[in-house]
């Protein structure tokens, strides 16, 4: 059964997003986008400086069953990516919530079109 971390945001495309002190953003892909994918073999994420329009194809995870791309949830720039979940695209399937893919920082503070856990619940429990 997937897991939705209450103090995450998340998008339809099944990203979620923690807001950092800072306000920068960490983003990862959602516990159950993994579960859906199967097993995690490949990641290419965004380098560090490339600037992103909210809903911009910027990385891509593969399984053994598909290629999906991940999408930005806001505008911004990207300030880094996550070399260890590259190096160990696995860890997804081992921990979706601690193996985030990429930061960005946001043009504006606003996170745009994003859901609350409960919201990201109800919505996969119609897919």
């Amino acid at each position: 059964m997937a897991t939705t971390p209450a103090e995450l945001k998340y998008t339809a495309s099944h990203e979620w997003i923690r807001v950092e002190t800072d306000g920068t953003l960490t983003i990862g892909v959602t516990d159950h986008a993994q579960e859906a994918l199967g097993d995690v073999v490949f990641l290419e994420l965004p380098d560090a400086g490339r600037r992103v329009e909210a809903g911009e194809a910027i990385a891509v995870i593969e399984s053994v069953k598909a290629a999906s791309d991940i999408y930005a949830p806001v505008a911004g720039e990207v300030i880094e990516s996550n070399q260890a979940a590259v190096d160990a695209p696995e860890s997804i399937n081992a921990d979706a919530y601690a193996n985030w893919l990429f930061r960005i920082r946001p043009d504006d503070a606003g996170l745009g079109k994003v859901i609350d856990a409960a919201a990201y619940e109800a919505l996969v429990a119609n897919t």
